[in-house]
This record gives C-alpha cells, sequence and structure tokens, in this order.
C-alpha cells in the first residue's frame, strides 16, 4: 500500500463494494469478514485484526476475526473488563499502544496479550449516530508499528463497519418485530374463531364466549391461544 496515499485505491474499491448493498445478516456477516482482511491486509505486520461488539444476550463478543489469536486477545479484554478496545468502545476514541511490554494501562491484560506474542494494538470505535456498537482492532506483530495514519485509517474502517453493524441491528430488530406482529395477529384471530364457535354452540354473546374460553384454558392448564386452537380444530376438522 502507497504510503503517500491516504486511502488507497483498493481501500476505496472495497467501500464502494458496500453501498447500496441490501443487507441480510449472512451479506453484512460475509463484508464484515472482508473488512477485517483488508485491515490485516492494510496495516504493516499486523498479526490480526477483529470487530468486538455485543451478541444477541447483551455479552461482549468478538466477530469477523481474521484468525483465533484476535479472538484469544480479545478474550482476555472481555474476561478482565479492561483494555484497549473496551476504552476505544466506551469513551469513542482511538486507543493506541506502541509497545505492550512497556505500556502501564491494563498491566494484568498488556502481560497475557504480550505472551500472545503481540506488541502493538490500535483500536477504534464503532460508531454510527448516537450509538456505539462496538471497536475495531488490530494487533501488531512488532512494538511501534501503528502511528496517526494508521490511526485515521483504521477509523476509517471503522465507520464502515460500524454502519454494516447498525443495518444488521436494524434488520434483526425489524424481523423480530415483525415476527411478533404475526404471532399476535395469529392468537388474536384464534381467540375470535373460537369465541365464534362457542357463540354459535351455546347461543351465547361474545362476553360470555371468551369468559367460557378463558376457564376451559385455566382448567387445561394451558395458554388461551392454545385452547382457542384446539377448539378450532375439533370443530373445523372435515368429517369422513
Amino acid at each position: 500500500m502507497n504510503p503517500e496515499l491516504p486511502l488507497s485505491d483498493e481501500l476505496a474499491g472495497v467501500f464502494a463494494r458496500m453501498c447500496g448493498l441490501l443487507l441480510s445478516e449472512e451479506t453484512v456477516g460475509s463484508v464484515l469478514r472482508l473488512v477485517t482482511k483488508l485491515a490485516q491486509e492494510t496495516f504493516p505486520e499486523t498479526a490480526g485484526a477483529g470487530l468486538s461488539v455485543f451478541d444477541p444476550d447483551g455479552a461482549r463478543v468478538t466477530t469477523a476475526a481474521t484468525d483465533e489469536l484476535v479472538e484469544r486477545a480479545d478474550r482476555i479484554q472481555y474476561e478482565t473488563g479492561s483494555g484497549p478496545c473496551l476504552v476505544a468502545w466506551a469513551d469513542r476514541t482511538v486507543v493506541r499502544v506502541d509497545d505492550l511490554a512497556r505500556d502501564t494501562r491494563w498491566p494484568h491484560w498488556s502481560r497475557r496479550a504480550h505472551e500472545l506474542g503481540l506488541r502493538a494494538v490500535l483500536s477504534a470505535p464503532l460508531v454510527a449516530g448516537d450509538s456505539a456498537f462496538g471497536a475495531m482492532k488490530v494487533y501488531g506483530a512488532r512494538p511501534g508499528v501503528y502511528g496517526p495514519r494508521e490511526e485515521s485509517l483504521l477509523s476509517m474502517f471503522a465507520t464502515q463497519a460500524a454502519v454494516l453493524v447498525a443495518n444488521t441491528k436494524s434488520y434483526t430488530d425489524a424481523r423480530r418485530v415483525s415476527t411478533r406482529l404475526q404471532s399476535s395477529m395469529r392468537g388474536r384471530d384464534a381467540v375470535n374463531v373460537a369465541k365464534g364457535i362457542l357463540m354459535a354452540q351455546g347461543h351465547v354473546d361474545e362476553r360470555t364466549a371468551f369468559l367460557q374460553l378463558a376457564k376451559t384454558a385455566e382448567q387445561r392448564r394451558q395458554p388461551m391461544l392454545e385452547t382457542a386452537e384446539d377448539l378450532a380444530r375439533t370443530i373445523l376438522r372435515p368429517r369422513r
């Protein structure tokens, strides 16, 4: 990569490919892996790259890591609750470690990461709008391999990755809401059908039919939706 260029043609081309994608979870995962792989190739003497994000259960995890070394170094941060990636994430700022053997900010993590063969770290926050989704990081095999220019470059990578993470979160949230809505509508329809059956059978009003359905569900110790569906299946089953 030409050190005189703030952003290489290759990097610009990859970012251009990301624009306008109709992102599904699978597509986002593929593009994030592409971003971290390109980050590893872009930064000299980088041992690996990855992203720290929240999983669906709210735990910090590493995704799109280029190798197991990144996951191991990140796992130590999550276990100890300290480290450059967590600071970058929390403070929304780029964090650089020039030499793990000399840095004193996170002594426990630095010592263990150094034992893995790592010497330098650069981490940038994943920020989209008002939300910080995580952090992107590159780990160096030698001390002093990252400087101000690399900080700017990683910030560009992180900006693109943040948009992708935000998109997949929106996609997942929308799908979850759609599923709940469909389930709610299905439940409402099933209960209405069951009430209609009871009204026709007993010549009762809607309120009485609902109370009968609720009492049956209580006696069977099952959700009202399940009771309503059982009733509908029994009555509407085709006769032979």
